[in-house]
């Protein structure tokens, strides 16, 4: 198998796709992330301190997908024609899965966008809402944050 990310003398390069077609593409991914039962009725009834967590996530997945040849190397600056980023809550399994779709007319895939997209929105409901997962140690000259307890 040939590696297309590496020259002739193993150095990493972005692949060249200056004699591809313009064609449509399209990428879906999707991820999960489960919360507390505090978390779930603080999204469901839109009482998070943060504001509307879903809101929020949709926006920062979506502007995620924007940003991924910044974070990723060797991956190209694409113009997206098209993100959505969709949520299914799943309230009795305290579960939220985010959808994130992207399109665009061009010569590589967005793939990489995609999954972007939905690891951005999925963090951005985790930081919203940490105040509710996590709690400070005991001691406050170690910093350390833990995950809340189970019956908490």
């Amino acid at each position: 198998m040939e590696w297309n990310h590496f020259d002739e003398n193993g150095n990493a390069v972005m692949v060249d796709v200056s004699e591809k077609e313009i064609t449509e593409r399209i990428a879906v991914a999707s991820g999960k992330i489960r919360v507390n039962d505090a978390v779930m009725s603080a999204i469901v009834n839109h009482t998070a301190k943060k504001g509307d967590v879903l809101t929020v996530a949709r926006v920062a997945g979506i502007m995620g997908t924007k940003q991924t040849s910044n974070l990723i190397p060797m991956c190209h600056p694409l113009c997206l024609n098209k993100c959505t980023v969709d949520f299914e809550v799943k309230e009795a399994e305290n579960i939220i899965k985010a959808l994130c779709t992207v399109k665009v007319s061009g010569k590589t895939g967005v793939e990489m966008e995609a999954l972007m997209g939905v690891n951005v929105a999925l963090l951005t409901i985790y930081d919203m809402c940490k105040a509710c997962l996590l709690y400070t140690s005991p001691s406050p000259r170690d910093g350390l944050l833990s995950r809340m307890p189970s019956s908490a």
